[in-house]
């Protein structure tokens, strides 16, 4: 799945998110983050199921399909250019973080 659905995925989530729990998310970080996007999509879930909400469910599923489509990839893809791959998504991950250093926005 592309990058630009995934952060569509994430974008709709947060609204939903956002309107029935209250809860701020941050939708840049959910579609570059697996980590991040599974503990939303356990939140989400966990939230959809006490209040029986299939929208909640859909969007949360979707998200975590997105996200275990690319993981399925990278796996198979691993090998030659692990290395390679490591330190490209490890500096990813800093040009994305340096944003976050500092006070509040």
């Amino acid at each position: 799945m592309e990058d630009s659905e995934k952060l569509a995925i994430a974008a709709h989530l947060h609204v939903q998110l956002r309107r029935k729990t209250g809860r701020v998310t941050d939708t840049e970080w959910m579609a570059g983050n697996e980590d991040y996007a599974q503990a939303m999509v356990a939140f989400a879930l966990e939230h959809a199921k006490e209040n029986q909400d299939e929208e909640l469910t859909r969007l949360a599923l979707r998200l975590q399909e997105s996200w275990a489509g690319k993981s399925m990839q990278s796996a198979g893809a691993a090998g030659v250019n692990e290395d390679h791959s490591v330190a490209t998504k490890a500096a990813e991950i800093l040009r994305i973080s340096a944003r976050y250093i500092g006070g509040l926005r």
